[in-house]
């Protein structure tokens, strides 16, 4: 049985990979330090179960992380572990920095020193993988993609500190052999997501018939990814992904955020009507734009269709429309989130 240390693991994308990872077979160590987006009512399906182990702490407790390391003896570690909120970096870059570079530093140390102390075979079959974003490459115009070769030109708090957990990746590569592999993928969406971000927050805004926040015009372009899709694709890294190697992971769904926002409200429209009979799109509302807000992502991705035959299985509508129909479903668990700290309000407009 492959045995997986996971960091981040109860966050949106970390649990759902754990999910997935359980599910399929593999033993995984679950390391998180549960801040506001950590959430264990998400790893709710695998309590119980001997073949996922949770641990509460920081990746930046080297002590900690070693124990770990040694104690299960781990064939990979995935780094899902991240302050990742774009807004929450403008009114608080110094957290973004403690845990995505601090943090990232800490961990490589701790994974560095017992890749060492294995044995020959087990070294060479030790993997490091490290999950980031797409916002390191900055902002494109109308036209064009990034690529792996993209430089990059991160211009927030929080591309730039996941940038710089990227380049001690790399270094730990080329300076002590460290057999890793990097991820940068588009927006994420799906179940489990904390409603501060785009999709889930229009949802709950939508439900509770409130406001809809559009920042600015709205035709800010992203390209999206669909949860169970970018599991997927990390699986498909982790199993054949080249050492030393960077792969991008996207969707092949540009939409401008407006038109997400209006897909939002016309699957609500069907499926959740407002008593009054009003069109959901009646709640959009555009607000101030982001400070600095990028204006356009896209990922391509064919270097990992090419070398490795992975693709996205979900289109958008497909995506929406499940994410949309698990949110509808699963109002306890949003519940759960909103009667914590987080109340949705809009974070880092003051800037």
């Amino acid at each position: 049985m492959a045995i997986w240390l996971v960091t981040g693991g109860a966050g949106f994308i970390g649990g759902n990979f754990v999910l997935e990872a359980v599910a399929r077979g593999v033993r995984v160590v679950n390391l998180d330090a549960l801040t506001y987006a950590g959430n264990l009512n998400t790893l709710a399906p695998l309590e119980g179960n001997p073949d996922h182990v949770f641990v509460k702490g920081d990746i930046g407790d080297r002590a900690l992380v070693a124990s770990l390391l040694h104690e299960h003896q781990p064939d990979a570690v995935l780094n899902f572990a991240a302050e990742s909120h774009v807004d929450r970096s403008i009114e608080g870059p110094g957290a973004f920095i403690q845990t995505n570079v601090v943090g990232t530093l800490a961990l490589l140390e701790a994974v560095r020193d017992h890749w060492k102390a294995l044995p020959k075979e087990r070294q060479d079959a030790f993997r490091f993988l490290h999950v980031s974003t797409d916002e390191v490459y900055g902002t494109l115009g109308e036209t064009g993609k990034f690529t792996e070769t993209t430089p990059y030109a991160p211009n927030s708090p929080y591309s730039a500190s996941k940038a710089a957990s990227d380049h001690l990746v790399r270094a730990f590569h080329h300076t002590y052999g460290l057999p890793v592999l990097t991820t940068n993928c588009s927006n994420n969406y799906g179940p489990y997501h904390f409603p501060e971000k785009l999709i889930p927050l229009v949802i709950a805004k939508a439900l509770a018939g409130e406001p809809l926040p559009v920042y600015g015009d709205g035709k800010q372009v992203r390209d999206w990814l669909f949860v169970s899709d970018h599991c997927e694709a990390i699986r498909t890294v982790l199993a054949k992904g080249k050492v030393g190697e960077t792969y991008n992971v996207g969707g092949n769904s540009e939409r401008q955020n407006i038109e997400v926002v209006q897909a939002i409200c016309a699957l609500l429209d069907q499926h959740r009507p407002r008593e009054d009979g009003k069109p959901r799109a009646s709640q959009i509302t555009h607000v101030t734009d982001r400070p600095g807000h990028d204006r356009r992502y896209a990922i391509d991705a064919s270097k990992l269709k090419n070398d490795l035959g992975w693709e996205p299985a979900y289109t958008f509508e497909q995506g929406i429309a499940q994410t949309v129909e698990w949110y509808l479903t699963n109002q306890a668990w949003v519940q759960g989130v909103l009667d914590g700290s987080y109340r949705l309000e809009r974070i880092g407009a003051a800037a």
